[in-house]
């Protein structure tokens, strides 16, 4: 499925809350998923790489989404201004309602082809690829970074890469409040080891008021983001919201004042259910939507049984569409 290629009507997406960009995780089935759960949620997709948007033998796929998905928002990977700024335009002709650089993720590989949390140490080069990106598109181009990296950690280092990139157009900032260690640990040590540094985040915040600061790192509880969002102007959940999708829930009613009603777990596996008939029948596999759900199988009695119908007896049904109504009359009442 995917979206008319038309902007939606609202062009400038609220970041007050998102979900983060995730490899292997945020794909458009996990997003129709996250979507259910939260109308608010900002959401973004896999980083994508500009070689694969430019040179891949099928780019659209990297763009497929659904209209039920907004807001919504893409992330590229890529560091040639001209290269971003065609990748850009596709995005926007997509219907994207959004374009994020990377600069923050840490691994070799992406190292190798200068995409990443390396980017941070070449400040000139972000602000010319997001100035590219802003002369060729109208909707917002942001910035998603560490607080630094290895070699390049200091404050004054970390304001001048913003203030270059802000001298560039760009108004909207997530901040992944800890350095990235490019030599010797892995991206999974990345997220783990090097310190959560909220108040650098805070002090960045400080320095430059105009900007749109949205903060990201170890956030696991609405309640840390109401108080995350005194100090910032938005806040952006990862890991959490992914092992743990059913928080989002309630993040309409916590953060954005919503007074419907907060969906149910069963609720929303019923509501995802034509949505997965429908993948089956074009020829997709259940597992490829229900692998994002099993988080909905978290905090009460007959979880784990929920899980390992969907990730493990899932395989084997004769009837996919009947295990997953038996999984669902699990979450009765949780």
């Amino acid at each position: 499925m995917t979206a008319p290629l038309a902007l939606p009507i609202q062009a400038e997406p609220s970041r007050r809350f998102s979900v983060a960009p995730m490899m292997d995780w945020t794909d458009h089935h996990c997003r129709f998923f996250l979507r259910l759960l939260s109308k608010n949620a900002l959401l973004y997709t896999e980083m994508v790489t500009t070689g694969a948007l430019l040179r891949g033998d099928n780019p659209q796929r990297f763009l497929q989404h659904d209209a039920a998905e907004y807001p919504l928002a893409l992330q590229l990977g890529g560091s040639v201004p001209a290269e971003l700024a065609a990748c850009a335009r596709m995005a926007q002709e997509a219907g994207y309602q959004e374009v994020n650089l990377n600069v923050g993720c840490p691994s070799d590989r992406v190292q190798n082809n200068m995409i990443g949390a390396c980017l941070m140490g070449h400040p000139g080069l972000v602000a010319d690829c997001v100035k590219a990106m802003r002369d060729a598109v109208s909707i917002p181009v942001t910035v998603k970074h560490r607080i630094g990296i290895d070699g390049r950690d200091s404050y004054a280092e970390l304001v001048d890469f913003v203030g270059q990139v802000k001298d560039a157009g760009c108004r909207s900032f997530t901040v992944h409040a800890r350095i990235a260690i490019l030599a010797g640990l892995s991206p999974k040590e990345n997220r783990e080891i090097p310190p959560l540094r909220y108040d650098v985040a805070a002090q960045l915040k400080a320095d430059f008021p105009e900007l749109e600061i949205v903060l990201n790192g170890g956030i696991k509880t609405l309640e840390e983001c109401q108080t995350h969002l005194k100090t910032f102007d938005g806040v952006m959940l990862g890991r959490e919201a992914y092992h743990n999708p059913y928080l989002l829930a309630q993040v309409d009613q916590q953060l954005f004042g919503s007074e419907a009603p907060v969906i149910s777990r069963l609720e929303a596996l019923q509501a995802l259910r034509p949505y997965i008939a429908a993948h089956v029948a074009s020829g997709g596999t259940m597992h490829h939507v229900t692998r994002h759900v099993l988080g909905l199988g978290t905090g009460f009695s007959g979880a784990r049984k929920f899980r390992q119908m969907l990730s493990v007896d899932i395989h084997k049904a004769p009837d996919p569409l009947a295990l997953l109504d038996q999984a669902g009359e699990l979450l009765r009442g949780k």
